[in-house]
């Protein structure tokens, strides 16, 4: 009797410490694809001291990209930090990618003191979530979470 109550008392202890620190588990999709958008952006954001009309196309496809990786990870259960991150990437009114490729759009050309620091804080962005999606440990968690609270 002793034994099988110390051995339900372990499960539920387990069970709930589980249901606890419930995350996302690793996903190799969500990993590569995060690689190639911020690849692909720091391709792009090189070229912002030219004419944005140049690559309105290839805006286009990028934020298209952003946009189906936000919502393939907003359905993921237990990924509200990845979630939560690469909305403020996508967010046209932050100063991450989209709003940066917002203000190319709207000025046609950027200088490049603006591009070079505006591809540093995204490129930090970036690697975030590349480094949280390759180790979900609570240093990378923390990271983002101090990140988002800034």
């Amino acid at each position: 009797m002793k034994l099988k109550l110390f051995f339900s008392s372990l499960l539920f202890s387990v069970l709930l410490s589980c249901n606890a620190v419930k995350t996302a588990v690793y996903d190799q999709y969500s990993y590569q694809q995060t690689i190639s958008l911020k690849v692909e952006s720091e391709a792009l954001i090189e070229n912002a001291t030219d004419n944005f009309s140049d690559y309105e196309t290839e805006v286009s496809d990028l934020v298209l990209e952003l946009k189906k990786l936000v919502e393939y990870e907003k359905n993921k259960p237990n990924n509200e930090i990845t979630y939560a991150m690469l909305k403020l990437i996508a967010d046209q009114d932050k100063n991450l990618l989209a709003g940066f490729l917002k203000r190319w759009e709207s000025e046609q050309q950027l200088s490049q003191v603006f591009t070079d620091e505006a591809k540093a804080q995204i490129m930090e962005a970036f690697d975030l979530i590349i480094k949280y999606e390759a180790n979900k440990n609570k240093e990378n968690k923390q990271s983002i979470l101090d990140y988002l609270g800034n």
